[in-house]
């Protein structure tokens, strides 16, 4: 049968269409995309891709690739987990939830104290008994009411489980040369005594069914100016005592595999205690890696002592271990001053005339953006908030050193607020999870923020910060597949791409 010579054309110029049409839909990046903005967003899931052709072009470069990733979260303090003891269980499974579970941040990484904090009820210690050097009074008696209920449902919650590091503020006062809480140094005589100390605290929480992932030897140990829990050690005290006490006692003891990160406080103090630690061998032996602190500057993320540490020990752990919004009492179901530049720190009142500039006013969520996207640009592993929940006065707190954290509670009248802090976590902690590894990002845009991560199942997340007035659009780029994308002003932003 003769087929029409119409009949051809129409089936050519339907062929033709058909590879057009594939090859358009081939050029498409497809992308799940998250923002959170002073506008209103609040992790919300945008739809409405930008219709604006931009010359902004965002290139990721899956080839390029930096740090693993060993996950973000908070801390599990007695002040959090007083608090949530006296919530409804409605509104403390929905914080837990919220957290830990599949629909929240997906918390990965996470810390707590060995015994007091200036975030717990009153001072306390694990082994109250002077000169007990076989520790024979050990026992963590005050953590089992608040603390080690709440680690629990928070494991039960978890479905990938979470790492925990946690962190002595101070030896018992009774090893130290000043007998206090606040202050002092270890005494020389008790390093074996408080190596057993640590130790006896694996144990006991073993037995509770909580693993510990890793220690700090102290917290702060520049100490905080002598206001709450602390005590001092040098590089090389702290070094003496990781490396011929501390790694030997738990190594002996069966917990060698115990990730052990030095220094633990702010990062302008970086290359004196890298280059203690990491001097040789035998000196990094039983550092598994350092962790910093953010509370040098509301603004500076230091990434050239972050970049040192990193070229000092490539291949050791580099993890934020603590920041939050410090000497602040938490503003209560007010979104908008989150966003705006109002807030100050610690160094407003207190940093040194020289080290002023550091602390001006900042915005919070600004300053909880730009300081993660900093860190992960500059190889840091790991980042961990403060307190995950307090109260409307910034507490409980022992020492009245009021903070602010992700969540505000008021437990008299039951009610939750879950500040704009505890969506810009999740922005990193649910979308860039543990295993995931940074990669290269090509950015003509100095105005927008961005950072991105491969995860493990081979999907992409990556997140930007737009702290500017005025809303941008930019195209991103993905093996010359591309979307274009609006992001709003005041705004951050996580754009995942599926595993291709």
């Amino acid at each position: 049968m003769k087929i029409p010579k119409y009949s051809i054309l129409a089936v050519l110029i339907l062929t033709v269409m058909s590879c057009a049409s594939e090859k358009k839909e081939n050029k498409d990046l497809k992308v799940e995309i998250y923002e959170t903005s002073a506008s209103g967003n609040s992790l919300t899931k945008i739809t409405e891709l930008s219709s604006i052709d931009t010359t902004s072009v965002i290139k990721i470069l899956p080839e390029k690739k930096f740090q693993t990733i060993t996950g973000f979260g908070g801390s599990f303090t007695e002040s959090t987990a007083y608090l949530l003891n006296r919530l409804s269980k409605k509104n403390r499974d929905t914080i837990i939830e919220a957290y830990f579970g599949e629909d929240g941040a997906r918390y990965s990484l996470t810390r707590t104290h060995i015994a007091s904090c200036d975030f717990s009820l009153s001072n306390y210690t694990y082994a109250p008994e002077a000169d007990d050097m076989e520790l024979k009074s050990f026992n963590i008696d005050d953590d089992r009411d608040d603390l080690i209920p709440l680690i629990k449902d928070a494991q039960a919650i978890s479905k990938d489980g979470f790492k925990i590091i946690s962190s002595p503020w101070s030896s018992p006062p009774w090893m130290k040369d000043n007998q206090d809480y606040v202050g002092g140094k270890l005494l020389p005589k008790y390093y074996d005594v408080f190596a057993l100390y640590f130790s006896k605290y694996l144990d006991a929480y073993k037995a509770e069914g909580i693993d510990i992932w890793g220690l700090t030897p102290v917290n702060e140990p520049h100490g905080n100016g002598n206001n709450w829990e602390s005590m001092h050690f040098t590089p090389e005290e702290e070094t003496d005592f990781v490396q011929n006490h501390l790694g030997p006692k738990l190594e002996a003891n069966g917990y060698g595999s115990i990730n052990i990160l030095g220094y633990d406080q702010n990062r302008k103090g970086i290359k004196e205690w890298v280059d203690e630690m990491y001097k040789d061998e035998t000196s990094s032996k039983y550092f598994a890696g350092l962790a910093v602190h953010w509370y040098e500057s509301t603004y500076d993320y230091f990434p050239e002592e972050l970049q040192y540490a990193h070229n000092k020990a490539p291949n050791k752990y580099l993890i934020e271990t603590e920041g939050c919004v410090d000497s602040e009492i938490p503003k209560w179901q007010d979104d908008a001053w989150y966003w705006r530049k109002e807030a100050t720190d610690w160094g407003w009142d207190w940093a040194s005339a020289e080290d002023k500039h550091l602390h001006p006013k900042y915005a919070p969520v600004n300053r909880y953006a730009r300081d993660i996207i900093g860190c992960l640009n500059n190889w840091v592993d790991g980042w961990i908030d403060w307190n995950m929940v307090l109260d409307k006065q910034g507490g409980p707190n022992w020492f009245e050193n009021w903070c602010v954290a992700p969540v505000i509670v008021d437990p008299d009248n039951d009610e939750v607020y879950f500040t704009p802090l505890y969506y810009t976590m999740a922005h990193f902690s649910k979308y860039i999870r543990p295993e995931a590894q940074v990669i290269g990002v090509e950015n003509p845009d100095t105005e927008l923020m961005i950072t991105a991560a491969q995860n493990p199942d081979g999907s992409i997340a990556v997140v930007l910060f737009n702290e500017g007035s005025t809303e941008k659009n930019f195209a991103l780029n993905l093996n010359d597949k591309l979307v274009t994308i609006k992001i709003n002003a005041q705004a951050i932003q996580t754009v995942v791409i599926p595993q291709s």
